[in-house]
Order: C-alpha cells, then structure tokens, then sequence
C-alpha cells in the first residue's frame, strides 16, 4: 500500500517556493518570508507540545521517563482516529510479526475498540481464549483487575501478552449475561496452522476447509488443502465447503490470492485511499483456478476483515453461496509502518469495496442464506419420538457413522452446508440427460 509522506522540513518547502518565485518573479525575499510563515502554522502544534513535555519532564512530582511520555502521546493521538489504527511499542511490534508468521504466546484474541469498550473480533479457533468460552461481540472489562474503558488497544494487547503457562484473569460481559463474567485463562504458546482440511462425503466428493487466519503462505496451504482432499477423494472436487468462520482476517495480499483461486476474471477488490490516485484495483486471473463445482462458504460475526474481502467477493462473482450470520463489518485496510526504534505504526490508509462496489463498512456481508449457530427447538428433534428414541429398539447394524459423518452432528451450519451442497448433486443429476449418463 501507499504510505503519506511526512512533512516537508522548513528547508524543502523554502527551496520550493524559491524555484517558484523565480519563475514567478517574485523576490526571494518574499517566498522566503512565506515559507516562514507557512512553517510556523504547521508546527505550533509541536511548540505546545514541547512545552508541556518539558514542563511534566522537569517540574512533576516524580521523575518520568521522556520515551513513556513519547509513547504515551502518540498512542492518545493514535487512538482519535479510528478502532483500528495502532501505535505498536517495541514488543507490541514484534508480537505481531509473530502472529503473522504463525507462533506466538498469548490467549489467541483479535481485538477491537467499540464505544471505548474493548471487543472480541475474533477467538483463534482452538487457543485458550476459545477452548475458555470467550465469543465473538463478547467485551472485556477487565483484563487482571484494570478496567478496560478509554484503555488504548495497544495497551490492551500488551496486557494480554505473557509467558507460555501465566494466567490473566479477564471480566466478560455478553449480550446474553446477566452480569459479567470473571474467567482466568492460561496462556499458551499458540502455533496456529491458518488452513485444516478433510473429506466430509467421499461417496459425493465433498470436501471442507477452514481458513483460520489470513498469514504468511496461506494461500500455499489452501493449494495443498485441496491437492490433499483431490488425492484422498482419489479424483476431483465435486463440493467445497469453505468455512471463514472465527477468521478476523490477516493480510490483504493473502486473501485476494485465496478468492483468485476460485475466480477466473474481474475484480476481486478495489481500496480507496483520501486521495483520488490512491486507487487500487485487484484483478482474478485465469491461471490456477480452480474448477467450477458447487461451493459454500460459512461466515458468522467473528469473520472479519480479509474474510470478509473473500467472502464478499465469491459472493458478488455468484461463485459460492454464502451462508450462516452477519459478518463483522469491518471495510477498512490498515498498514504497518516500521518506525525507527523498532515501534510500528497499523494506520488506516484506505476503505474496501466488494466487486459490485460494496461497502461493508459497519454493515458486514449479508448471507445468501441465513443459518443461525445452533438449531431452532424445532430442529433438534423436539417435535416428537422417533424410532431410535423407543427404548428396547432394534439396532442397525448394517449402519454405522463415519467421523465426518459425527463431526457433522455437532455443527449445525456446517450440516446445513452440506445438505446445500447435496442437493445440488441431486439436480445436476436429474438434469442431465440420460444418454449422457451411459
């Protein structure tokens, strides 16, 4: 992405407006004086500044550091600007690249700022914030006794940050609860692999994959997600079910390159910057794509981000029908700055569109078909005894359920999926005709 530059020092911009002078005919005297003038408006700001950082250096109460105060001003200013722009200290920092890279020590979050609250993003599927019960939406009000309200995320993060084997305790309030909830979660040393694959119907070649976070190589793993389930299906993909559920999204590059996988032409994302040249356009191209079977993908409210970027744009390509709940909304592409004492700077540089030129920002991806988390009373089985549930019955012996077939059982949406996909099988089949099934 395209960084703004900082500003021009005094001297730059004097030596400017003297070139211009002169082809003007202006005095350089004049420009000069100009140039002056214009200097000093822009950095009065940094003259208070100066000031009151010398004031507290030198006359408070008890000695501080001048590097917090530093910091502590820009993470102030940082956090004017939006819940996803951050000032990342030196081990903040490092922390991230960690993250990216696939291996860090923590609880396994992705954070937001709403309303001053800090909010759960996303859980990383199978790190100890998720295997403790913390959701998608759910709000932290304390992390270990410190009230998180008007706390910057950056220093949220640090808080959450420790050694493989402490504790944090954490203050949950959900929608739900009637009063928060306290939890104590041990953090681990979170190696997270972004793709995990399995056949789920070898008798229809279905296959399933879950994105858990948009990383370094994640479209790599994807290939060879797929490659496996073509090798374990012993011939081609005949449904696909790609599951973006709890994925808060990662790195941009890596998602356009998952969604050029399944797409053979058009636009994959557009960004948009302040600035009308600040347009950037993501293209799908023909070369590696994926063939044309029936697809599903699977979102919730913790999809977020580059899952989004994804989601949105199989959907406008009518590529894939989605399907489940509500996703995040969040439609904004952040960059990482690498500043010179080892901090980083994620600042928001420019808004997404979907191919149709959609917005999610706040509203999030709306499913082609709305499935909730868990089944309807009605759905569990709630309307009356079967068979199975008579005591004394005859057992099937000639039945017996496949560890696809009992994973299936214990996730609604993704049962639902396949049934989708099941039911296109059975009207291209009754579609075709019946010379060409010989």
């Amino acid at each position: 992405m395209a960084f703004s530059k900082p500003p021009r020092t005094f001297r730059k911009l004097t030596v400017a407006l003297v070139a211009i002078a002169f082809f003007a005919g202006l005095s350089v005297d004049h420009v000069a004086r100009a140039a002056r003038r214009d200097a000093g408006q822009r950095y009065r700001a940094l003259d208070v500044f100066a000031d009151a950082l010398a004031y507290i250096e030198n006359d408070y109460v008890e000695e501080v550091k001048e590097k917090d105060l530093v910091y502590g001003a820009i993470d102030g200013m940082v956090a004017r600007l939006d819940p996803h722009s951050q000032f990342m200290r030196p081990d903040v920092y490092r922390s991230l690249k960690e993250e990216t890279s696939g291996e860090f020590d923590g609880v396994g979050l992705e954070l937001g700022m709403k309303d001053d609250q800090l909010v759960v993003i996303a859980p990383i599927s199978d790190a100890p914030a998720e295997r403790a019960g913390i959701r998608a939406g759910d709000r932290i009000l304390k992390i270990d006794g410190v009230v998180t309200r008007d706390m910057s995320l950056g220093e949220a993060v640090r808080r959450m940050k420790g050694p493989a084997g402490s504790k944090i305790g954490l203050e949950i309030m959900r929608d739900r609860f009637a009063a928060p909830q306290d939890l104590v979660v041990l953090r681990d040393r979170i190696r997270t692999q972004s793709v995990e694959w399995r056949v789920i119907d070898p008798g229809l070649g279905f296959a399933y994959v879950k994105l858990k976070t948009f990383q370094d190589r994640t479209d790599a793993a994807l290939k060879k997600a797929l490659d496996g389930a073509r090798a374990e299906l012993k011939g081609e993909i005949r449904g696909l079910v790609l599951d973006l559920r709890n994925d808060p999204g990662g790195l941009l590059d890596q998602s356009v390159r998952v969604a050029d996988r399944f797409l053979r032409e058009g636009v994959i994302v557009s960004t948009e910057g302040r600035r009308r040249r600040d347009v950037e356009v993501e293209r799908a191209h023909d070369k590696d794509t994926e063939p044309d079977y029936p697809m599903i993908v699977l979102v919730n409210r913790g999809t977020a981000s580059a899952s989004e970027i994804v989601a949105g744009a199989l959907q406008d390509h009518r590529r894939a029908v989605v399907l489940g709940t509500q996703t995040f909304g969040k439609g904004s592409v952040q960059s990482v700055i690498d500043l010179e004492d080892g901090s980083g700077l994620k600042l928001t540089v420019a808004r997404y569109y979907t191919p149709k030129h959609r917005s999610i920002q706040e509203l999030g991806i709306t499913p082609d078909v709305a499935v909730p988390d868990s089944p309807p009373p009605q759905a569990r089985g709630d309307d009356g005894p079967a068979e199975r549930d008579l005591e004394r019955h005859f057992k099937n012996d000639a039945v017996s359920i496949s560890a696809p077939a009992r994973n299936l059982l214990n996730d609604y949406q993704l049962r639902i999926a396949v049934d989708y996909l099941r039911a296109a099988s059975i009207f291209k089949a009754q579609s075709t005709p019946t010379s060409a099934k010989r």
